[in-house]
């Protein structure tokens, strides 16, 4: 199943409600966040991508279907910004270069201190282990040890590994992250 019918199911589905979404997507420094965004945005990806200062704010809307999606910089100047833009999402996913083996310790460290800040309690978690297309990457269970995630209890705790490069993996995250979403009458 591709993206846009992924999403178009679940526009389907929806006909007669107004979902909505907000999301903050968070990771290292060239994680692939933005790409990311792009992918869901448009179903296109580009090579030559800008490093987010700061941060991004993009609303996309299909049918009755809103997300808002928070793109955060990566930067450790930036990370202290990342608990602000997590408050109150409907899900927090977490973008990791799966190729950049060197910075998944502290991809890791800081998602976990990111994690026990109480105001974060309960949120749902995404991890997204990107670059899948690169040689040496890991791989999903690679990912979750070198993450440690089944160590997070407190919230529910998913991941896949994706490649916003192919569009790997990408209908079945927009899936969760479809679940995941709030509706209004």
């Amino acid at each position: 199943m591709g993206i846009w019918e992924a999403l178009l199911n679940w526009l389907r589905s929806s006909l007669f409600f107004k979902q909505e979404m907000e999301l903050s997507l968070i990771g290292l420094q060239n994680a692939g966040k933005t790409s990311l965004v792009n992918v869901i945005a448009t179903g296109g990806y580009s090579e030559d991508m800008i490093p987010t200062v700061g941060f991004n704010m993009r609303k996309v809307t299909k049918g009755n279907v809103t997300i808002k999606l928070w793109d955060l910089g990566g930067q450790p100047r930036f990370r202290s910004m990342w608990e602000r833009y997590c408050r109150g999402v409907s899900a927090i996913v977490y973008v990791v270069d799966a190729a950049d083996h060197d910075n998944i310790p502290i991809a890791r460290n800081e998602l976990h201190d990111l994690l026990s800040k109480p105001s974060l309690a309960g949120i749902p978690l995404l991890v997204l282990g990107n670059k899948i297309d690169m040689a040496g990457a890991l791989q999903k269970n690679e990912l979750c040890e070198q993450m440690d995630l089944k160590s997070i209890t407190d919230r529910e705790v998913c991941w896949y590994s994706i490649s916003c490069k192919n569009t790997t993996n990408i209908d079945i995250t927009i899936e969760w992250l479809v679940k995941h979403s709030k509706t209004k009458s």
